[in-house]
């Protein structure tokens, strides 16, 4: 079951990190639409399709790269760097999205005119000498204005790219004063020409993308408070097509028997992570109801025992020769999937579609 999760082993989390609000509010939305046949292996929030969701943390921190310094009049000049590694073979990737935060204190009152900025992002192509400029190439140049939003950019085609064999050099995320304007040169593809959808995140719905921009004075104090709350995160959207069967219908309300019967039926069964000691990497739902299928398949099989034309017979056969034929077995016929939120070996936080998790129906086979 773990390496269907796609973990190596059960994972510790040591630094577990909070969970994004956007991604209980994927859950509670596929947890509440489990029951109704509605189709988990497509994102309705990001609109495209996967099973798999995972937030990636910048880890420009944490592994070696390029030294950058910002020189006047950019603010911030930031390599960022997502393991992407943590992705299996089997999955196709469906989006990859930038958030990009500031966390700052100040903000402009509604209506009034703040400091704005041009935030760039370049691939690295390479990484040079020492002291040599990067080789890289501008994937976004972005104006905007400090707001209590994220800032999205979707960079699929970059993230295909690391996939598809070309080598992860990560990113550079550079904010500058409106004055330094752009900063990709001649012959350099910008914004929606590289490929790079720009939007806003409002809050509502996380598909709602809209233009940004205004050209007013920059105050020096507003940039180095940029500076020193910017959070990046990598939203990374996969389809694994093995666990994406078509959707089955959960019934709506359970019918399990108020009064025992040694008939092959469903039984109740909730089961608790906390029972099988996951509670510290499962972030939700702290269990749900499994069910299980329990019972005789007794001669003569009735219609509402679900059995097959080779069950039938070998009920038969079992009526007249008890001992050298056993009956048919009381088994899950049909199975419906639920949504899982939990740390990964890494501790990644990722949402996931997960198949043939509840026993909705019995029979004998």
């Amino acid at each position: 079951f773990l390496k269907a999760l796609g973990l190596s082993s059960r994972p510790q989390p040591s630094n577990p990190r909070p969970v994004p609000s956007e991604l209980w509010r994927i859950f509670q939305r596929e947890w509440a639409e489990s029951g109704a046949g509605a189709g988990l292996c497509r994102v309705s929030e990001y609109g495209v399709e996967g099973n798999i969701i995972r937030v990636l943390p910048n880890l420009g921190d944490c592994v070696p790269g390029p030294e950058l310094e910002p020189t006047p009049p950019v603010c911030v000049d930031e390599w960022l760097y997502f393991n992407l590694s943590v992705l299996e073979e089997v999955e196709e990737l469906t989006l990859a999205q930038l958030e990009v935060r500031f966390q700052h204190h100040s903000y402009p009152a509604p209506g009034s005119k703040g400091a704005s900025y041009t935030l760039s992002i370049h691939k690295v192509l390479g990484t040079g000498l020492r002291g040599m400029e990067l080789s890289r190439k501008l994937l976004i140049s972005q104006s905007f204005q400090p707001v209590h939003l994220a800032l999205l950019f979707n960079l699929t085609e970059a993230a295909a790219s690391w996939r598809g064999g070309g080598r992860n050099l990560g990113l550079t995320l550079q904010v500058a004063g409106e004055e330094a304007g752009q900063m990709g040169g001649e012959g350099t593809e910008v914004g929606a020409e590289a490929g790079a959808d720009v939007g806003v995140d409002v809050g509502a719905e996380l598909g709602a993308w809209v233009r940004v921009g205004a050209a007013v004075d920059v105050g020096g104090g507003r940039c180095a408070e940029l500076a020193q709350g910017l959070k990046v995160t990598l939203v990374v959207v996969t389809l694994n097509r093995q666990q994406c069967r078509a959707s089955r219908r959960r019934r709506s309300v359970f019918s399990l028997p108020a009064v025992f019967s040694h008939v092959c039926q469903r039984r109740r069964l909730y089961l608790q992570f906390r029972d099988v000691g996951w509670q510290h990497w499962v972030i939700a739902p702290q269990g749900y109801m499994a069910n299980y299928c329990y019972g005789e398949c007794p001669f003569p099989l009735s219609d509402r025992l679900n059995g097959t034309n080779h069950a039938i017979l070998q009920t038969l056969v079992h009526s007249n020769h008890p001992t050298a034929t056993p009956q048919p077995c009381c088994v899950p016929i049909r199975l419906s999937p639920i949504s899982m939120l939990y740390y990964d070996n890494n501790d990644n936080v990722v949402l996931r579609h997960y198949d043939d998790m509840v026993v909705d129906e019995c029979g004998c086979r």
